[in-house]
């Protein structure tokens, strides 16, 4: 097990998953504050980096992409003190630092996880029911319908329709923007069959963010809602899974492996092997690969 405990979170390693728990620090934001613990399987894992600063580095988690619906539902835009896959270590600890990237790297080596983007959610995005105030409105969600609703800086036009209720069935997607420079940001909803252009100071789906400090709560509605909307990476296959002549195409079912547990592994000694002797692995990443899977053995 590796476990590395900073005043900004800690991060545990055993070997199948990692978790990972925010600091109490007053600089830990509060969106990281808000999710809490999060467990992350390895399978879900891309990769891990470690870079060192003069007073401080950073430990960074890569995941899979359409792994985990906060990312998706974000695109990526969760800076540095609101992402929950960033930990800030302490010049003094970047030896342990080191150690759980190695760690990481040689269990991702070890049980063979691609780095390919997935078509199902590894992750299950935050538990409902949820309800955030930022901005222009209040976002509710309950697993099954938002509930949008206006508060006093609420644009005239917008407020007049009163609170807005909408299905989570009848949603095809969902997003959320920080308010960067002079432009705002938002949390927009969008309808099946009901496209708009408008801006989300006046958008009834959207709720309008001027980069305050709860602004980014609202990415965990949206992760939320993300997580019970259909992956898009299927949703996508099945508009193009067609024959010739325009039917539906079944998939082949998978074809179960032919291999023992034992095959497996001394498979996978041979290409650490290949590994070692192209140069891919170091003398101590080798032994240190070699030894695991002998011990499985």
């Amino acid at each position: 097990m590796a476990e590395i405990i900073q005043k900004d979170g800690t991060w545990v390693f055993d070997g199948d998953a990692l978790r990972l728990t925010p600091g109490r620090d007053k600089n830990v934001s509060l969106l990281r504050k808000s999710l809490g613990e999060l467990v992350l399987p390895l399978g879900a894992l891309a990769g891990v980096s470690f870079e060192q600063g003069k007073k401080t580095g950073r430990l960074r988690l890569r995941l899979r992409d359409g792994s985990d619906p906060l990312l998706l539902a974000t695109g990526g835009r969760l800076g540095e003190p609101h992402d929950p896959y960033q930990l800030a270590v302490e010049s003094d600890r970047y030896g342990v630092a080191e150690y759980f990237v190695d760690e990481v790297r040689n269990a991702l080596l070890l049980d063979q996880v691609p780095a390919d983007p997935v078509d199902a959610y590894l992750l299950p995005g935050p538990s409902v029911p949820l309800s955030v105030s930022a901005g222009d409105g209040t976002a509710s969600f309950d697993g099954e319908h938002i509930r949008l609703e206006w508060n006093w800086k609420t644009e005239d036009a917008k407020a007049a329709a009163g609170a807005r209720t909408l299905a989570l069935t009848d949603l095809v997607g969902v997003e959320w923007h920080p308010a960067v420079g002079l432009e705002n940001g938002h949390l927009r909803f969008t309808v099946r069959n009901a496209p708009t252009k408008a801006p989300p100071k006046y958008d009834p789906n959207a709720v309008e963010l001027w980069g305050f400090k709860k602004d980014p709560l609202m990415a965990m509605v949206a992760a939320a809602v993300q997580a019970r909307l259909p992956h898009p990476a299927r949703a996508a296959a099945k508009d193009v899974l067609h024959t010739r002549d325009g039917r539906p195409d079944v998939p082949s079912p998978p074809v179960p492996a032919a291999e023992d547990d034992h095959d497996a592994l001394l498979r996978r000694l041979r290409e650490l092997g290949e590994l070692h002797r192209t140069g891919v692995l170091t003398d101590e990443e080798f032994t240190l690969a070699k030894q695991a899977i002998l011990k499985r053995m």
